[in-house]
């Protein structure tokens, strides 16, 4: 239930299919999610958006048009050795509201979602895929499997049942993030509401609460660490990443700033893709499995939305929603699955 799965399966739904989402965690969004903290809010994952593809603009001028999406007006900066230089680069950047999250639940509106459930297994069974969670419950058959987790976690789950869509999305290593948030009683005196770092564990730091309909309760902060920093830290305690995470907040912007009323760290072990593929879905049509996501599309909102719509036509293309399937002649109650486990 991220936005390449979402966008799938929204789109499928729309055409006639019968569609089911299956995710892991307890909400929708993957990494587009919101972290509430009692009237504080976190985008904790990805911190804004841009459009670049006009299938994507149209989609964004409906999200705008009912207040799902607004401009982010907030002062971008570059940080560097306690110093800071504004950023005019003239980039409309665009937040979810009231968080980045707003877009994925507007997105499950008709959608039959089960969250809290993992698959382990998609096992074939009289020309369809029986799944399987981790829990060991069965959770039906379906004409057609989408898988929107990112792409170690595809290639795991697709091994044996699409070793060629495994074997692609093994291909698109991606890197970890750490994401630390942090609330302060009273705005931190800053020329900046954003900024990226360009020494030390950071690579952008964030006032949160300067984004659209984020106000009320405190100063509230997250700060990414950078990918080397990441992966080198992996295994650290949470606790351990927050100091060492506002520390270096404190070196990157030349003073000594409060210590936070709130702190909590959260770990992207699959945050950004290093090497994105090059096509927008990676697909296996005798096998009816296709794989999308932004290791597909372009390591950005866009890119794993038009994913998504990749994957959508690809399911389509195979399987009609007013017969038997192409490969599933009598069997007349075809479903398709779509699946996102971000970590």
């Amino acid at each position: 239930a991220g936005l390449s799965g979402l966008m799938c399966a929204r789109t499928l739904s729309l055409h006639g299919h019968v569609v089911r989402v299956f995710e892991k965690a307890r909400g929708p969004g993957g990494r587009t999610s919101t972290r509430r903290e009692g009237t504080l809010r976190f985008d904790h994952g990805a911190q804004y958006f841009t459009v670049r593809d006009l299938r994507f603009r149209q989609l964004v001028e409906s999200w705008r048009a009912v207040g799902l999406v607004a401009p982010w007006q907030g002062r971008i900066a570059v940080v560097s050795r306690g110093s800071s230089t504004a950023q005019n680069d003239g980039v409309e950047r665009l937040v979810g509201v009231p968080g980045m999250n707003a877009v994925a639940r507007h997105l499950t509106n008709g959608l039959r979602v089960t969250y809290g459930t993992r698959v382990v297994e998609v096992l074939p069974e009289d020309g369809r895929w029986r799944l399987i969670a981790d829990t060991g419950a069965e959770l039906g058959t379906f004409d057609a499997v989408v898988v929107s987790a990112p792409a170690p976690q595809t290639a795991a789950l697709l091994e044996s049942a699409a070793p060629e869509v495994a074997a692609r999305a093994a291909s698109a290593p991606m890197s970890p993030c750490w994401a630390v948030m942090a609330a302060f009683d009273d705005p931190l005196d800053l020329s900046f509401d954003a900024a990226f770092v360009r020494e030390g564990p950071l690579a952008w730091v964030a006032r949160n609460s300067s984004k659209p309909s984020r106000g009320g309760g405190g100063d509230a902060w997250v700060l990414h660490a950078n990918p080397q920093w990441s992966r080198s830290h992996i295994d650290d305690h949470p606790g351990a990443v927050e100091t060492s995470l506002m520390n270096a907040f404190a070196d990157a912007v030349g003073g000594s700033p409060p210590w936070p009323v709130h702190l909590a760290a959260h770990r992207w072990r699959f945050a950004l893709p290093e090497e994105p593929l090059a096509t927008a879905s990676v697909a296996d049509p005798d096998r009816a499995i296709v794989a999308c996501g932004d290791w597909c599309g372009g390591p950005r909102v866009e890119g794993a939305v038009l994913s998504g719509l990749a994957a959508a036509d690809d399911v389509s293309s195979w399987i009609s929603p007013g017969g038997p399937g192409l490969r599933n002649l009598g069997f007349p109650n075809r479903e398709s699955a779509a699946m996102s486990q971000a970590d």
